[in-house]
């Protein structure tokens, strides 16, 4: 735990740091993208935006905190968001709605980032209808990596807003208790990127982007490890599609048995 508390306790901030520009590779084309398009951009009314990530055709995986106001730490309204899946200079592959956006209940808004809150800094948008796969084929998750190991990120950010850009190379600084961080060019606008590691010919997600500091020049981005968090909310999504259900009226069917 000592050289990722280290790390944590050095100066997190909230995602606002200048990109090494030279390390990003900007997505322009519609052949760059190809592979990419899963990832997207979450536009939030009156709220800026965020990177999100595809994990089934119809869910969304992104940072918690960018589901809550700012000013008021107030969760948004669902139908505040509108996810773009592979956007690039104004044109998506595909664009939704949002009907549910559920944040992990043990992420503090009030309380910054802290440790503990980039450890439940997740959530899941679910969209209102589902992006075809064939379109947009959503990524698996990653159980995880040890420091050393090269990762890639794809996001957007201050300055690249229009465009996904793809950090190809770089690295795990340090991992314990569901914690790590990474030396990758990350700004305002990244959270919630995927942090990928290439399995045979598919990039699974390892991480997403939470939040950051700058040191000498060098930026380190920190993450969670996502399985059980995922997983968490999964069950939490369920609950609420079901009180939705429940409220507009919706009857579930019981097969008899006889």
């Amino acid at each position: 735990m000592g050289r990722i508390k280290a790390l944590l306790t050095a100066g997190l901030i909230a995602l606002g740091l200048p990109t090494q520009a030279s390390d990003l590779i900007p997505l322009t084309d519609r052949a760059d993208l190809y592979g990419w398009e899963a990832v997207g951009r979450i536009d939030i009314k009156g709220g800026g935006y965020c990177t999100g990530v595809l994990i089934a055709t119809d869910t969304v995986l992104t940072a918690a905190h960018c589901v809550y106001d700012r000013t008021t730490g107030l969760a948004y309204k669902s139908n505040a968001f509108t996810f773009s899946a592979g956007m690039r200079s104004g044109q998506a592959i595909d664009t939704r709605t949002v009907r549910h956006a559920v944040p992990h209940n043990r992420y503090r808004p009030s309380l910054g980032v802290t440790q503990k809150n980039v450890l439940f800094d997740v959530a899941l948008l679910k969209l209102d209808s589902p992006i075809s796969s064939f379109n947009a084929a959503p990524f698996a998750l990653h159980s995880g990596l040890n420091p050393g190991k090269s990762v890639s990120v794809v996001s957007y950010g201050r300055g690249r807003d229009s465009v996904l850009s793809w950090q190809k190379k770089c690295d795990v600084l340090a991992r314990a208790r569901g914690l790590m961080a990474f030396n990758c060019s990350v700004t305002y606008g990244s959270s919630g990127a995927p942090v990928f590691v290439k399995e045979g010919n598919r990039a699974r997600i390892v991480s997403l982007v939470s939040s950051g500091r700058n040191s000498d020049g060098s930026t380190v981005a920190y993450g969670m490890e996502l399985p059980e968090r995922v997983a968490e909310l999964k069950r939490e999504l369920r609950k609420v599609k079901l009180a939705s259900a429940a409220t507009n009226g919706v009857k579930r069917i019981t097969v008899s048995s006889n």
